[in-house]
């Protein structure tokens, strides 16, 4: 596996893969790698003739009061698990690489997409991922990148971006990969003590319990998101940040489930802020 660490050496790379005719899977992380991730990289491999993971714990998509300085960093570990799972290269830049002295170009998509959920609690949390997103998918010269679901609205605002930037670049979201207690896989999930991972079960639990609702005929969205709020209220540990229901990928609001819907939620469990979802209306959600 290559390991790429300047913007130089992964054009070089890229731009001589194009040339051979490779089609390009590129998976972008901040690195902690689990589970989910790996089924990415998985799917980056059997879907194009090389997989590229990124490897960049992105300054710009932080808040001041957030954990990038705390964020998991274990290059050499995530090295033999990208290699373990047939990855070809890797590109590890360090911030200045990404962001030179005078950088000062950033994407921002429209406030339908990003006012709500996740971007409503994290202001200019969704201007740093668009943008370097973009820029690993130009460095890349990717012609797929693939995320998981449970950054449903990232996948979202991504393929906007793409859209309309008219990028050669198609954004493929992965469905959500779970711990056997139905926890979703996430690199914060290191933060939580035993008895706060145990806690944390309650976001799927809640979520499953409106899916399970749906299916036997409740589309009303304020009683889906009654039902994840009282069962998520029976975890002392939980402090909900929001439940919210969409329209998917639309993002617009709804009062009934006619189509697919995005159930979602954030919650603290200690100090640490989980995210999870479903999406309902589908035969599987």
């Amino acid at each position: 596996m290559k390991k790429l660490y300047t913007v130089q050496e992964i054009q070089e790379y890229t731009t001589a893969l194009k040339k051979q005719g490779k089609t390009i899977g590129l998976v972008p992380t901040m690195g902690a790698l689990h589970e989910g991730h790996m089924t990415l990289m998985r799917t980056a491999k059997r879907s194009c003739d090389v997989a590229i993971a990124s490897i960049f714990v992105n300054p710009v998509q932080f808040g001041p009061n957030e954990d990038y300085d705390a964020y998991p960093r274990q290059f050499a570990a995530d090295c033999e698990k990208l290699e373990a799972a047939g990855v070809d290269a890797v590109f590890h830049p360090e911030p200045g690489e990404m962001y030179p002295e005078g950088y000062s170009t950033y994407i921002e998509v429209g406030s339908s997409l990003t006012d709500k959920l996740c971007g409503a609690r994290r202001p200019g949390h969704f201007r740093g991922v668009a943008t370097v997103v973009t820029k690993l998918m130009n460095l890349s010269q990717a012609d797929k990148a693939f995320f998981g679901q449970k950054d449903a609205q990232q996948v979202v605002v991504l393929q906007q971006v793409v859209r309309d930037l008219n990028l050669p670049v198609r954004v493929q979201m992965v469905p959500i990969v779970r711990e056997e207690s139905g926890l979703a896989r996430s690199s914060r999930n290191a933060y939580l003590s035993p008895g706060e991972k145990t806690a944390a079960q309650i976001l799927s639990r809640s979520l499953k319990k409106a899916a399970e609702a749906c299916r036997a005929g409740e589309r009303r969205t304020d009683r889906l998101k009654d039902l994840v709020q009282a069962e998520l209220a029976s975890e002392p540990l939980a402090d909900v940040d929001y439940v919210d229901c969409y329209s998917f990928p639309e993002l617009a609001d709804i009062q009934m489930v006619e189509g697919a819907a995005l159930l979602a939620v954030a919650v603290r469990i200690g100090r640490t802020r989980l995210i999870d979802n479903v999406i309902l209306g589908v035969e599987k959600a």
